[in-house]
């Protein structure tokens, strides 16, 4: 929803460290005493009770935030209570985004990332912050492929410290030491804490609310995977896309634009975890009839440091997989299609965001002409074709088309 609100409606946002006794600033004194409406979660409710002026509303921060933002609808001005620095992945950056021509003051108090780095004496100019609140792992695996040295983690219940080292091992990103802040600010309760990370995987539990900060060695992936670092399906090396075909076939594919790439028929996961390695933005969607192929493809992402390929185990043209629950993709690599190349390009184009790309790479001259004849019947048309032949196997045709408007 859109909420509706006064031309002169403001915000003011009072950035608070978590200590019983909150200190502010005479201006910041002003403005509370000031205000009508306050708003914030129920921890700083807590912490700043006394210092509302008689009469105060409240109104908590909770979600959904269409309920909150229906409450601020009517209010001339709000006085909103964040945690840290409210721009900084914080609540005035979603005030700012929902409601632009709002009003807005900001009294910061520095952010919990910058509070931990202050206290372990750790320079920070080429720290990159990715907050895990409330949000998937999707940036932090980012951070981690593209080999940043120093990553603040803003953490929350389920991608806790713990979590977040264990998470770094299992996909082998091990040359990272971790410190953990525990309630930042509090001076009674504050405490920062420097591990390995197999100590910090060890931990029962760490204090809440805390933040964290890795830093180390980044594993750094050179580019195309030899063959032979796969785990393959019952050792068969036929069945793996070869590296020089797999580069071929990601260049095909224009992934240097896209954001999402599907992989029908991934088999032992080669082109999803080299596609992944190389555009760590993209989200990747991996499709494979055989269920033993998924234990494949999660040996292949540890071992080549790929997390977040989402899987999906079933046959790609069975009705009950919903396709229209994923995100839409603007590529496509068809490795398998079991014999039936015209349904299943039929049923990936239906997807396939107009102007994206399909890339196919043929093994015979039959799949080669099948897939030429299913094209424009899924409003697909040939944009490229190259020849190529890996080792002494049989040369591979790669087929690019593209998806026609309308």
């Amino acid at each position: 929803m859109t909420a509706r609100r006064k031309a002169t409606q403001r915000f003011v946002f009072i950035g608070m460290y978590d200590e019983r006794e909150p200190r502010f600033t005479a201006e910041v004194m002003a403005e509370i005493a000031a205000g009508k409406v306050f708003s914030g979660g129920n921890r700083h409710r807590q912490l700043v009770a006394h210092l509302l002026p008689a009469g105060a509303e409240w109104i908590d921060i909770t979600v959904p935030l269409d309920a909150v933002f229906e409450h601020y609808e009517d209010r001339e001005q709000v006085v909103v209570f964040a945690s840290g620095d409210p721009l900084f992945f914080g609540f005035a950056a979603t005030v700012k985004r929902r409601l632009p021509a709002a009003d807005t003051t900001v009294y910061p108090a520095t952010n919990s990332l910058t509070t931990l780095a202050h206290r372990a004496v750790l320079p920070y100019h080429d720290m990159r912050a990715v907050s895990l609140t409330g949000r998937p792992w999707a940036e932090f695996d980012r951070a981690l492929i593209e080999s940043s040295p120093k990553i603040g983690i803003l953490t929350d219940p389920v991608h806790t410290p713990v979590a977040i080292a264990r998470r770094m091992i299992d996909y082998g990103y091990t040359g990272y030491s971790m410190i953990v802040g525990e309630r930042l600010g509090n001076r009674d309760h504050e405490r920062v804490v420097s591990l390995s990370l197999d100590e910090a995987a060890r931990v029962t539990e760490f204090a809440t609310p805390n933040c964290v900060i890795v830093h180390g060695t980044p594993r750094r992936a050179p580019l195309g995977i030899p063959d032979s670092e796969f785990e393959l399906l019952d050792g068969r090396a036929l069945m793996i896309t070869k590296m020089a075909v797999r580069l071929t076939t990601l260049s095909m594919l224009g992934l240097e634009s896209a954001h999402c790439l599907w992989d029908v028929g991934f088999c032992t996961g080669s082109v999803s975890i080299e596609a992944r390695r190389r555009f760590p933005w993209l989200a990747v969607h991996s499709f494979e009839m055989r269920p033993e192929c998924e234990t494949l493809i999660e040996i292949n992402s540890r071992r080549h440091g790929t997390p977040g390929i989402d899987v999906h185990i079933g046959d790609f043209l069975d009705p009950d997989l919903n396709l229209d629950t994923l995100p839409r993709p603007d590529a496509v690599f068809v490795g398998g299609h079991g014999g039936r190349i015209e349904q299943v390009v039929a049923r990936a184009a239906g997807r396939l965001t107009p102007g994206g790309t399909m890339v196919f790479n043929s093994v015979s001259n039959e799949s080669l002409d099948r897939f030429l004849a299913a094209l424009p019947v899924a409003g697909l048309a040939l944009n490229d074709r190259t020849r190529l032949a890996a080792d002494n196997h049989n040369p591979i045709e790669i087929l690019k088309a593209i998806k026609l408007p309308g």
